[in-house]
């Protein structure tokens, strides 16, 4: 068993309760981990045998980019791709951040984490 995580990965998006939220957007960070039986690709040091990073990617991108009010949800929908695009996924993390938060006070981020 091994884990891939690609951090810290940067979107702009519109996510928000409130409707200027939605409307300006903000930057979101996603770090996602993901746990597999790396044993093959390992062996054969052949990407097939691998996890895809790319494909990862492009998941929480395409997820990223439907608007959602709750970062709950954001991350439920980014888990859900995951495993239905991805067969070798054993476990998964995402976390995702929302910088600058329209919050009263001075918030460097918010952030949800949800595993499956």
């Amino acid at each position: 068993m091994g884990i891939i995580e690609i951090e810290n990965m940067e979107f702009f998006a519109h996510h928000g309760c409130y409707e200027a939220e939605r409307i300006r957007g903000n930057t979101f960070l996603v770090t996602l981990r993901i746990e597999t039986d790396m044993k093959l690709a390992s062996e054969s040091d052949n990407i097939g045998d691998a996890v895809n990073y790319q494909t990862a990617y492009d998941i929480v991108r395409d997820e990223m980019m439907i608007p959602s009010n709750l970062l709950e949800n954001v991350c439920f929908r980014i888990l859900n791709a995951l495993y239905d695009k991805m067969t070798d996924i054993k476990k998964a993390t995402v976390k995702v951040s929302k910088l600058n938060p329209a919050i009263a006070g001075k918030i460097e981020k918010t952030s949800v984490t949800q595993s499956r």
